[in-house]
């Protein structure tokens, strides 16, 4: 598919899925988008009828790398090293990733659905069909990512407070509220006003990967490579998805996808904020005891217990190792003069050496999750809750203790 694409015609179809479908003939190559409900044991079962019918010489199917190794080996966290997660600043996207899980976890479990059977229905057909399978979506990590630096700084809370809140809701979902989702008009109509509430939100999310998976398709799949392709997606992607195949795309794909890959680097100012705080809290003790030295020893003291009394609190709520909360404490007032290091991460790595998870925590980590006390109950998302709220603790004290001490240096 280039700038020079073959005509794109729609192709018939015949009405033998409950899921919507959309067929497009791309020169030589017809593609049929399948759009699925994400947790449906009609969407698996649209799937496996229409592999095994044998019209299809290749597969694509909406996930990534990430997600298909963690679909086909459950345990696929456990053989992670939760130290390097906590130092690669990756804590926050596997918390926020377990977040999401456990609300489709917990629809799949009042549905008597797996999560992704659609998507491990299409895995085991395709095998045994021996059909080529393309993973076709962008990697889960960078799309969270991505939303995050594209919404402004004050609606961040609002993404936050939404994933608590998938975490907290107890509604129940019908079986037959979960089908509807496969209405093509009703997704179109959700989106389109979801659009218009926060585009910022949409864009990263929708749109862009249905860019993306399009120019995945241009790449394993492009016209004549394969004589008919089935794509397997989510039911709200195939609008998007189908107009993209039929506008001409760019004569390198891979360039363009790239981009759309890339994280966008946190401001100049963003980056500057730590070193800067850390020079006028320090700023702010060499003129205490400049003016005296018991109002400078006064400032170091208060620093030093606003910061460790919040951050050991913050660990402790998450029910954290008595050993981590004094470290914690201790820690604390000393790494928020430090931007290089984090509180959360010494409290996590105390939290870890002292409490290390077993093999059953990694086991029973994604049920454990969808319930909110099932997060303090295992050792792998307490250890997370200990970082997030040590980290929080010791971001709210750093602010505290800061205005502490310019209101004792100049509020007269």
């Amino acid at each position: 598919m280039t700038d020079s694409q073959d005509s794109v015609t729609t192709a018939p179809q015949d009405d033998t899925t409950s899921g919507p479908r959309r067929v497009l003939q791309v020169g030589e190559t017809r593609y049929t988008l399948l759009g699925t409900a994400h947790v449906s044991a009609e969407s698996a079962a649209d799937v496996r009828a229409l592999i095994r019918s044998g019209d299809y010489d290749a597969v694509a199917i909406e996930l990534c790398d990430s997600r298909h190794h963690s679909l086909t080996n459950p345990d696929a966290l456990g053989e992670q090293d939760l130290f390097q997660i906590f130092r690669q600043g990756k804590a926050g996207m596997v918390a926020a990733s377990l977040a999401l899980g456990a609300f489709q976890q917990r629809v799949a479990e009042q549905s008597g659905i797996e999560p992704g059977a659609e998507m491990r229905a299409a895995l085991e057909e395709s095998r045994d069909a021996g059909l080529p399978l393309l993973l076709i979506d962008r990697d889960v990590g960078i799309t969270l990512k991505r939303i995050y630096h594209n919404v402004p700084w004050w609606q961040r809370f609002s993404l936050f407070s939404g994933l608590l809140g998938s975490v907290l809701s107890r509604q129940q979902v019908s079986a037959e509220e979960i089908e509807r989702l496969k209405e093509g008009d009703v997704l179109e109509s959700t989106f389109s006003e979801f659009a218009a509430e926060s585009e910022s939100l949409y864009t990263p999310l929708i749109s862009e990967r249905d860019r993306y998976m399009v120019l995945r398709l241009a790449e394993d799949a492009g016209p004549g490579r394969y004589r008919h392709v089935l794509v397997v997606i989510g039911a709200g992607h195939m609008k998007g998805m189908a107009e993209q195949l039929e506008q001409p795309l760019p004569a390198d794909p891979a360039a363009e996808r790239g981009r759309l890959e890339v994280t966008p680097p946190p401001s100049r100012i963003w980056r500057a904020l730590p070193w800067l705080i850390t020079a006028l809290v320090l700023t702010g003790f060499a003129i205490g005891f400049s003016r005296n030295t018991q109002l400078g020893w006064q400032l170091v003291g208060e620093w030093f217990l606003i910061n460790g009394v919040l951050s050991g609190a913050a660990t402790l709520a998450a029910l954290a190792h008595p050993v981590t909360v004094a470290a914690t404490f201790f820690a604390a007032p000393l790494t928020s003069l430090n931007p290089t290091i984090g509180a959360g991460f010494v409290a996590a790595g105390v939290e870890l050496w002292m409490r290390k998870p077993k093999v059953r925590d990694f086991s029973t980590l994604r049920h454990d999750v969808t319930e909110l006390k099932g997060w303090w109950r295992n050792r792998v998302s307490r250890t997370l809750l200990v970082f997030l709220t040590a980290t929080l603790g010791s971001a709210a004290g750093t602010w505290i203790a800061g205005f502490r001490i310019a209101g004792a240096l100049f509020g007269g």
